[in-house]
């Protein structure tokens, strides 16, 4: 039976809008999903850069103002792939417009910023998502399954990082379309919102709530130039973050994030430590699981290293053969699947709006924490 044609309008064309759009493509293919996303329109101030994206990607058309994009009664889906002061303003005039809204990590600058964008689209009750596309590793999946199977027993411990280095250089500046990611009336943070973020919404989906924590940041080099002054300007972000902190169910949370870790380009690691069982899961070896289980034989006893190639593991089946490993892309294609197969469902696949604020909420408090120097609340407010 013919797919439901499901049509797609992006806003942005960088990175991200990558990722995203071979993933449209490529999620129906491997797939059984009950719509076909159709790559109706890009969106970029750019009209020739949104062209030319269009033309590489097989986009049908081309808008260079995203009200107008928003406004087409041929779009069903907004995806937000731009910087991240555009998301809230964007999303919630699509969710306003009945669109379904897909919106990438974090949700927004602040909570402030996000609580509007989830109550926009609950309101409206469209499907929506956010882009925290590591959930969708198949070796984490499995670490997911059998936490919730309870073979870890009590959780002790939960750590994490995420290391790069390509901030180091004093000459790079800040700003701009390229490096907007350095410039905080932009991005709203440094590396805690942009990298630190996944490793939070890792850690709460597979731990539970954080909910207090005491955290420390650091701007090594203070004053770069600004792409769109050409004066040197004050840094207003984080190049570095750490931070202690509490899981609501009483287990240690230790987190760092950086770029100037010299010789890292994205060591994303984590490792959970509970009384029956640990686990631990690299970035770089994303097919990996190591899984140490203290109920085996003595003697038999230790670390196992499970390669996550299997049709019994989690989507694999719907790849290759048994043996052969999967990579970054594909974790853009298992979250297109997983929304479109919950869209069809009426329902929004995880993670929602409501995920993305809960993390801009522990986000903010490290920022908060790291300006107090004392422990702050990273729980949701009551309503």
């Amino acid at each position: 039976m013919a797919k439901k044609k499901l049509n797609v309008g992006l806003v942005g064309y960088g990175f991200m809008g990558k990722t995203h759009s071979n993933a449209f493509l490529q999620a129906p293919r491997f797939f059984d999903t009950p719509y076909e996303p159709v790559l109706k329109a890009v969106c970029a101030r750019s009209a020739e850069k949104a062209k030319d994206f269009a033309d590489t990607w097989g986009y049908e058309s081309v808008e260079t103002d995203w009200r107008k994009l928003i406004e087409r009664k041929d779009i069903d889906v907004i995806d937000i792939a731009s910087p991240n002061n555009t998301h809230a303003e964007i999303a919630i005039a699509a969710a306003e417009a009945g669109k379904w809204v897909l919106c990438e990590k974090p949700l927004a600058r602040t909570a402030e910023e996000g609580k509007p964008m989830w109550d926009a689209v609950k309101k409206a009750g469209v499907p929506n998502m956010v882009w925290y596309n590591y959930r969708r590793v198949p070796a984490v999946v499995l670490l997911k399954q059998l936490l919730d199977e309870g073979r870890f027993g009590r959780i002790f411990h939960y750590r994490s990082q995420f290391l790069q280095d390509w901030t180091i250089s004093e000459d790079l500046p800040q700003g701009g379309q390229a490096l907007w990611r350095l410039d905080s009336a932009v991005s709203g943070s440094g590396v805690t919102g942009d990298l630190l973020a996944h490793n939070i919404d890792m850690a709460m989906w597979l731990n539970g709530q954080i909910v207090d924590v005491t955290a420390m940041t650091e701007t090594f080099i203070k004053e770069r130039m600004h792409n769109e002054t050409g004066k040197k300007q004050p840094v207003t972000i984080d190049d570095a973050a750490a931070f202690l902190g509490h899981f609501e169910n009483g287990s240690m949370a230790l987190f760092e994030s950086t770029r100037y870790a010299r010789g890292h380009k994205a060591l994303f690691t984590l490792e959970i430590n509970g009384e029956k069982a640990s686990a631990r899961w690299d970035l770089h070896d994303l097919h990996r699981l190591e899984f140490f289980d203290h109920r085996d034989e003595g003697r038999l006893r230790g670390w196992k290293s499970i390669h996550i190639t299997d049709g019994d593991h989690p989507y694999m089946k719907n790849w290759w053969v048994p043996g052969l490993q999967i990579g970054y892309e594909h974790t853009f294609i298992h979250q297109v699947a997983d929304f479109l197969i919950a869209a069809g469902a009426g329902k929004s696949a995880e993670p929602t709006f409501e995920d993305g604020l809960k993390c801009d909420y522990v986000t903010d408090a490290v920022l908060k924490s790291a300006k107090s120097k004392q422990w702050e609340s990273a729980l949701p407010p009551k309503e």
